[in-house]
């Protein structure tokens, strides 16, 4: 069962989708994450809407901040700064994405917070590194997609470059940081020691393009913008029906010739501009205009269920309400309704991590602002912190 992390505290001073997704994995796996947002306005995602759950809670928070206890401090005062500094006293993990060197003119940068708790894991996440021309630099995902390459591949050839819809940088730093989180305690259960972490945006989005650097590197060919395609490999991408768009993979010679044969097009097999793959990706749009005249002849359904038959990996292109209510999303129980104290209906997107056939428990909903001030600081509390929401 999921939950190795359970006895371990993380204080969390992050915002917007890079950290608090970093510290929400770091809750899933059992940590006590403990995340200490502003006076009066927390997390900027508290106001990102509409849509809002129930009115008044932001759906991108909820998305974000389950298997966390929100607490507000002051850093700037001087018994709000007491308590924090208490709490990292008391942790095993600290994670922050706030503007680049806010936390050393406070005081409590890196150093400052591993002469308190040299056992400490401090992880800081930023959009450039920490170095270099660009390290003060503000960034956030749309930003980092265009800088770091990721849009200028994106999108189809002859239109505007298009972001990834999902914030795949910010998801992907989060991710990256909860992996150098597990690795640092490993390591400190040997050394006893704590280590210093750093992910950033920019990292992320270059290591989301392996193939496409090496093609680089290799030929100093900058790839095309390919839609729905990808580099190397044709037929793999979205084709047009009589009513809607298909996905096809066709990744090898055999599932090519299962292909023709199951839209009685087997002619295109012999064919010297598509007889093996380097010849179909050399000539991809004119096999695009040969197949798609071929697809359009029927519905999308028809074709799914045909070339399923004959082997060929196919798949409707669903819309999130067509996701939602798939049987085999319904299947895996990644979207499962959970038990709310303020939401009707209340559903998440479980870790994608099952352990014995369990994904990771839902200790608690997403917070309110505040809301465990006094069962996180007791006495510490400050009479301005747990503002709550109605």
């Amino acid at each position: 069962m999921l939950g190795s992390l359970e006895g371990i505290r993380v204080v969390d001073v992050t915002m917007s989708v890079a950290g608090p997704f970093a510290t929400q994995i770091l809750g899933d796996l059992g940590a006590d994450v403990i995340k200490v947002e502003r006076p009066e306005v927390g997390d900027d995602t508290r106001r990102w809407g509409p849509p809002f759950w129930d009115e008044d809670e932001s759906c991108t928070f909820t998305a974000l901040n389950r298997n966390k206890r929100s607490v507000v401090l002051d850093l700037k005062a001087e018994r709000d700064r007491e308590a924090f500094i208490e709490l990292i006293g008391e942790a095993d993990v600290f994670v922050q994405n706030i503007r680049p060197g806010s936390l050393t003119k406070l005081g409590l940068g890196h150093e400052e917070m591993r002469a308190i708790n040299p056992r400490l894991i401090y992880c800081d996440m930023s959009g450039y590194g920490l170095k270099g021309p660009q390290a003060m630099s503000p960034a956030y995902d749309p930003l980092m997609q265009a800088y770091g390459g990721l849009m200028s591949l994106n999108g189809e050839e002859g239109r505007a470059p298009a972001r990834i819809p999902a914030s795949i940088l910010d998801q992907g730093t989060g991710m990256w940081t909860a992996i150098a989180v597990l690795d640092a305690l490993r390591s400190r259960e040997r050394t006893g020691k704590g280590a210093h972490v750093h992910t950033s945006l920019l990292n992320t989005a270059l290591m989301w393009l392996p193939a496409q650097l090496a093609g680089y590197f290799a030929a100093e060919v900058i790839p095309p913008r390919l839609g729905s395609g990808t580099i190397g490999i044709y037929p793999y991408a979205a084709f047009p029906t009589a009513d809607n768009w298909i996905i096809i993979a066709a990744g090898n010679e055999n599932l090519w010739q299962r292909l023709c044969g199951a839209i009685d097009r087997e002619e295109l097999t012999r064919d010297p501009r598509f007889l093996l793959n380097p010849d179909r990706v050399a000539h991809r749009e004119e096999l695009f205009q040969e197949l798609a005249t071929t697809l359009r002849g029927a519905d999308g359904v028809s074709w799914v269920t045909k070339l399923t038959a004959a082997g060929v990996p196919t798949t409707p292109i669903q819309t999130l309400d067509q996701v939602v209510a798939d049987e085999q999303v319904a299947a895996i129980g990644a979207l499962p309704e959970l038990p709310h104290p303020r939401i009707e209906g209340f559903r998440i997107v479980n870790l994608p991590i099952q352990v014995d056939g369990e994904y990771a428990p839902v200790r608690r909903v997403p917070p309110l602002l505040g809301e465990h001030n006094q069962e996180v600081l007791g006495d510490r509390s400050t009479t301005e912190g747990g503002k709550k929401e109605s």
